[in-house]
């Protein structure tokens, strides 16, 4: 059998974006902001999983990023070439441990808002899990509860 790859074209220029794809990619990430949103509000977050192995994840993210500020990220420092570079192995290191690993996924930017066009940015997956898992274990993702809690009596 021929190896197919061997018939790919190198030259990036003769792609296009599919914008149907594109628009999956877009509902995806939505759906996914909207059932994690949907959790925080409805539990404890210091409760609530997001994976199956949170706790290495958390770990290892802590050990690596001791102060890494998760309250309000700054998105500049978090994609600077300096970050990339300590961000890349982590990430690779969950490669085979969670699915869809390095999925393009919103994440919040300041802990305490809401999903919305000012308050996102882009990251792998496995990004979103260590900074949301951290979130919920040092008590960041709990204002969001208070916050609706808050709102719904003031109705």
């Amino acid at each position: 059998m021929e190896n197919q790859g061997m018939n790919l074209d190198t030259n990036a220029d003769n792609y296009i974006n599919d914008p149907q794809i594109e628009i999956q990619w877009a509902m995806k990430a939505f759906q996914h902001a909207e059932i994690h949103y949907n959790l925080l509000t409805a539990i404890d977050p210091k409760l609530l999983k997001l994976t199956k192995i949170d706790d290495s994840i958390y770990e290892e993210f802590r050990q690596l990023f001791k102060n890494f500020n998760i309250d309000k990220i700054d998105v500049d420092f978090m994609k600077s070439a300096e970050q990339k570079e300590l961000w890349r192995p982590f990430c690779e290191n969950y490669k085979e441990k969670v699915e869809d690993y390095n999925m393009g996924t919103l994440l919040r930017i300041d802990a305490t808002g809401d999903y919305n066009e000012e308050n996102t940015t882009l990251v792998p997956r496995i990004q979103f899990f260590a900074i949301e898992i951290a979130r919920n274990r040092e008590g960041q993702n709990a204002i969001i509860k208070e916050k609706l809690k808050k709102s719904s009596t003031e109705k």
